[in-house]
């Protein structure tokens, strides 16, 4: 390609043609222009008469200059001219292979990584070169395609929510090793990672290297911890900088339920630090109710960081039989107790009736035989809803005839009389040890240490359902902690003392091990790999590269160590992974991790990701060649006088038409168009000048009208898109409105006919494609695109959505209205401050109108859109659950049309009696 400043020619060797416009000047000089004919009398008084020197006339220069610049164009245009070229890369005709990081680093700043990538994808279709592409966190074999082929297929890459492993290198290498020669362009996150400098040696040996890297520093949060009374929270960058506050939000949910912002705090990163704290201080009840902790202003899953037991601390209510006496502290039935639970959880101590109001997560009995039942009725109520009730034995439930013939409901098995100790009539030659724990115990996995023994403990009645309730036993095979479950809880007993009176077990760590698994206390975020062996966690909710926590559908479960040892990855994604009734978070980064900008060697070029497309105009020129040689043509006609002769009028008016764009053929279109819109019911959507956002619009129409045909009376044609400048909106009863931050803002005349249809009955579903980025409160580009645009417009006061709008039942009864995403924050028309509830009527006497507009961010024409077979054009949610949103999605969708077509024809009171009268007969 040559390069003459901001303009490049694909195929320079054209240009030499402009060196016979000079000659082609001279020729057409030469050239008189054809003669004049006109009828005159007086020239027969001429004839026979001869000049001495007869001269030519010549064609005008600016004539001539016009024809040199319709030559000029076609010249320039079939010499390839391309705005913007790409000037510093190399040349290349070979394979080129595209390798993206593809981590949550480049989350963020992922859509302009996409538009480098498709400039780049433009560059190599114009060199007709092959392209594969390798995306290090998923390495396959790179397939080498056209340049096009890969571009219908870009949207389809997303970041993953991890970084590439070594595992990951190796395999990239491996999938490299059959492939030929090719030069390579390297699209960065901008971290640096083990691997990464062998992966570049291996590319180098291949063909040239160019890095794509933005400057941008890159930001991510460590896991919260509590510590202190307050949440501690710890922010790293890549780079050191300048000073910089960084603005955390830890997100939750109300008492209603609903997703909101409970706490916010500033961490400031000092000049040339790469790492700052700070801690939030909240109550403990709002404390439980945090699911994650933001990164303000980021958007991926390292700058996300999810809470679990960790920061619910539990809250545990200690209740004895014997009372503390002070200076005995170390007699207490409690001391190992608290000194086991007081870091990871909130201590209640006091009377039973005091305690059970407080509804604690778990309750301790220590040594308490007899309940009366006062007690035992409000107690055994809590533990079926849900509560815990962990008992210890001691010499009063050993001299007690408590749970003796019959089993009592507040104990999980029946017990012996008297118990059994060294020198009783059941007595050991030696203190017990512990048994290791079986596979279907919550303890399996925990090393017993030698030094822990029993001496003393009750025993439990034979019985067929003993074995399964024991869950620890000793050496010779008796029960020392047995479990049952009772409604939605579970009562626990250790056939020991809380005390070190029978057994050295409270004095061990294995005693505050056994706590933590029973989910008694909260620790664990800071769970050890032995205290976490032999169990297994199951995924329930996963993060994607961007920070999006969705269903883990089908993944296996995660070996206890793994979940902390290994690294994430596709077999072990961060998220929150559960295992009976503990909660681990598995986040992106661990408290020790760091993170350090990518750095490459002197002969790698390294570019930013700010590059401006390309764009051909060989097709504006030769359009403008083809416009100059009209007019020459119009005005040689005019010149030699036969422009508006009889055996040319026809052709002179055609051309004028050709060059005012033919009004007849677009009068013709208003037309058809006209006809389209109204030969049946036509659903529409404004086009907002993004190719991919338009077409997902129309396929989501198209498949809402699929919905409305096979389920409903509705038969509505083919969508259509509809440009607010020049088509008519009143033709249809509904538009939608996706709304993008680059579409351009409509004119005033447009304006003029959107105001005009909204008062006319109209109405328009805004959607600003964000819930999933906007919630909680947060602002989007979209959302503040949405509020410029509707500026003008005459919109009433709106409101969310009531419970008894008439969208939700014109004809299936709904409460949520997602779309892609799942947000209930949909806006319509205020209710009249009138409209008041009717006795014995389920919703409010309202207006017959119809709500103008419909504001959400749900994003519904992606969950309706069908593909060309009829099958979902986008996935939405994992398994059943994607499945069932996708079709409330579709319900909300008719909902909607028949509200427009039949307004609040629900709400109606006129017809009440007639349908009484007709019940009547």
């Amino acid at each position: 390609m040559m390069v003459l400043g901001s303009i490049g020619f694909t195929a320079p060797w054209v240009l030499l043609a402009l060196a016979a416009l000079p000659i082609l000047w001279l020729l057409l000089r030469a050239v008189p222009p054809a003669p004049v004919k006109r009828r005159f009398p007086g020239v027969a008084l001429l004839l026979g008469l001869k000049d001495d020197e007869s001269v030519s006339d010549r064609t005008p220069w600016w004539l001539l200059l016009l024809r040199m610049l319709a030559v000029a164009a076609i010249i320039l245009g079939l010499a390839g001219p391309v705005l913007n070229p790409e000037t510093e890369q190399a040349e290349g005709d070979g394979p080129l292979l595209f390798v993206i990081d593809g981590s949550w680093a480049g989350a963020s700043r992922w859509p302009q990584q996409q538009e480098a990538i498709d400039a780049q994808l433009t560059r190599a279709s114009r060199l007709g070169r092959t392209v594969g592409f390798l995306t290090l966190t998923q390495p396959n074999p790179p397939v080498f395609q056209s340049a096009d082929a890969w571009k219908s297929r870009l949207a389809g890459i997303a970041p993953a929510p991890w970084q590439p492993s070594t595992a990951m290198i190796d395999a990239a290498k491996d999938a490299l090793s059959g492939v030929g020669d090719f030069d390579t362009l390297w699209f960065s996150d901008t971290l640096d990672y083990a691997g990464r400098n062998d992966l570049l040696e291996t590319l180098q040996q291949r063909g040239t290297v160019e890095a794509y890297q933005t400057a941008t520093n890159v930001l991510a949060i460590l896991p919260a911890t509590y510590e202190d009374g307050a949440v501690q929270l710890r922010v790293i960058r890549a780079a050191a900088g300048e000073e910089r506050d960084v603005t955390i939000q830890a997100q939750g949910r109300d008492p209603a339920g609903n997703a909101r912002i409970l706490g916010v705090a500033t961490a400031t990163f000092a000049e040339g630090a790469t790492d700052a704290q700070t801690a939030l201080v909240l109550p403990s009840e709002l404390r439980a109710r945090i699911t994650r902790f933001n990164i303000a202003g980021q958007r991926s899953a390292g700058a996300s960081t999810l809470s679990d037991d960790g920061l619910r601390r539990r809250e545990v209510a200690l209740i004895s039989a014997r009372e503390n006496r002070e200076g005995l502290e170390l007699l207490s039935p409690f001391h190992y107790i608290e000194q086991a639970l007081s870091p990871t959880a909130d201590l209640i101590e006091g009377s039973l009736a005091d305690t059970l109001p407080a509804n604690p997560d778990v309750i301790v009995l220590a040594d308490v035989a007899t309940l009366t039942d006062a007690e035992a009725r409000p107690l055994t109520d809590w533990i079926e809803g849900g509560g815990m009730l962990v008992r210890f034995a001691g010499p009063r439930v050993a001299a007690s005839d408590i749970s003796r013939v019959d089993e009592d409901p507040l104990m999980p098995v029946r017990l012996r009389s008297g118990g059994r100790s060294v020198g009783g009539a059941m007595s050991w030659g030696e203190p017990k040890a512990l048994s290791p724990f079986t596979n279907g115990s919550p303890f399996f996995g925990l090393n017993v240490p030698a030094d822990v023994t029993v001496s003393a403990q009750v025993m439990a009645q034979p019985d067929p359902t003993l074995a399964e309730r024991v869950i620890a036993s000793l050496s010779d095979g008796t029960p020392l902690v047995t479990r049952k479950t009772l409604g939605q809880g579970q009562i626990v007993l250790f056939h020991v003392t809380a005390t070190a009176e029978w057994s050295t077990l409270p004095l061990s760590g294995l005693f505050v091990e056994m706590l933590e698994r029973l989910a008694v206390s909260s620790s664990t975020a800071g769970s050890t790999i032995a205290a976490l062996e032999g169990t297994t966690w199951s995924p329930r909710r996963v993060l994607d590269g961007f920070g999006t926590l969705s269903d883990a559908g089908s993944l296996p479960g995660v070996h206890g160590p793994a979940l902390i040892e290994e690294p994430t990855g596709p077999m072990l994604p961060p998220g929150l992974y559960t295992s009976g009734d503990r909660t681990m978070a598995r986040n992106v980064l661990t408290q020790d991790a760091t993170i350090t900008r990518a750095t490459w060697p002197s002969d790698v070029t390294v570019r930013g990701l700010a590059v401006a497309p390309e764009q051909p105009v060989a097709g504006w020129l030769l359009s403008l060649s083809i416009l100059l040689l009209l007019a020459d043509v119009v005005v040689t006609l005019a010149l030699s006088g036969r422009l508006l002769g009889r055996s040319n009028a026809a052709a002179a008016v055609l051309g004028v038409l050709l060059l005012l764009g033919a009004p007849a053929d677009a009068q013709t279109a208003a037309d058809d168009f006209a006809l389209a819109a109204t030969s049946e019911l036509t659903l529409a959507h404004v086009v907002t000048g993004n190719a991919q956002v338009d077409d997902i619009a129309l396929a989501g129409l198209r498949g809402l009208g699929d919905t409305l045909f096979f389920r409903t009376s509705v038969e509505p044609s083919q969508p259509m898109s509809v440009n607010l400048e020049t088509d008519e909106l009143a033709f249809f009863p509904m538009l939608y409105w996706p709304i993008t931050p680059e579409q351009p803002t409509p004119s005033a005349g447009a304006y003029a006919k959107l105001n005009h249809y909204l008062r006319s009955g109209g109405m328009i579903l805004f959607d600003t494609r964000d819930a999933d980025t906007a919630s909680f409160g947060a602002s989007s580009p979209n959302g503040r695109k949405l509020q410029e645009l509707a500026a003008p417009l005459d919109i009433p006061a709106l409101e969310p959505i009531p419970e008894d709008h008439v969208i939700t039942r014109t004809f299936y009864l709904l409460q949520d209205f997602p779309g892609r995403y799942n947000s209930r924050d949909v806006w319509v028309e205020a209710a009249p401050p009138n409209a008041e509830q009717v006795e014995g009527m389920p919703f409010r006497d309202l207006n017959d109108g119809v709500t103008p507009v419909v504001i959400g961010g749900n994003d519904w024409a992606a969950a309706w859109a069908v593909n060309a077979s009829g099958g979902p054009m986008l996935p939405i949610g994992r398994g059943y659950s994607g499945d069932r949103q996708r079709e409330i999605a579709y319900r909300f969708g008719v909902n909607l049309v028949m509200h427009v077509l039949t307004g609040n024809y629900k709400s109606d009171q006129v017809h009440v009696p007639a349908l009484l009268d007709r019940l009547g007969q």
